[in-house]
């Protein structure tokens, strides 16, 4: 039986190793020439980064949310679960700073329906009922709580509700 394994091993053959595809030179200068969004100051101007701020704070007040960088971009989860919100900060080329969002199924279409100039349909999770949000302008933050706490209430485990329905306080945290 172990003749028959070593055999086995003998005959199996090492494949090639792949090499690295390389860049094409475009595509290299395009990369360079964006800029980064890793840092969440990094918004365009100060208006901008107070948004960010303003937006940050909001997320954070929610109990046990807590913010990781995912996509290049600052991100809210509830607890150790579910995206909550997603920062738009002009990302792949947008004109604009938003917010993605996700909701229950119908909110999406009811959003961008009623107004177009403020809600849209964001690319990748759009399909999946998320509905983004522009921060640029001037956004009614009191709007803005409410569909952050709806997207929480709606990703959120049942102990991150009853810690928010009995108004446990947060205890935000942010990762660098």
């Amino acid at each position: 039986m172990a003749a028959k394994r070593e055999s086995t091993r003998k005959a199996t053959k090492k494949l090639p190793a792949k090499s690295p595809t390389k860049a094409k030179p475009q595509q290299a200068a395009d990369a360079r020439s964006k800029p980064s969004t890793r840092d969440a100051t990094s918004a365009t101007n100060a208006t901008d980064a107070q948004r960010v701020e303003r937006l940050r704070a909001l997320c954070l007040a929610l109990p046990e949310a807590n913010e990781r960088v995912s996509h290049g971009e600052p991100t809210w989860f509830a607890g150790k679960g579910k995206v909550f919100a997603m920062l738009d900060n002009y990302h792949h080329g947008a004109e604009h700073l938003a917010v993605w969002l996700p909701q229950p199924l119908g909110v999406q279409e009811t959003l961008i329906a009623a107004e177009p100039e403020r809600f849209f349909r964001p690319p990748y999770v759009g399909p999946s009922g998320w509905v983004g949000m522009r921060l640029d302008g001037d956004p009614d933050w009191t709007l803005v709580a409410k569909l952050l706490r709806e997207a929480y209430v709606h990703v959120a485990t049942r102990k991150l509700l009853a810690q928010l329905t009995a108004g446990v306080p947060s205890v935000a945290r942010r990762s660098t």
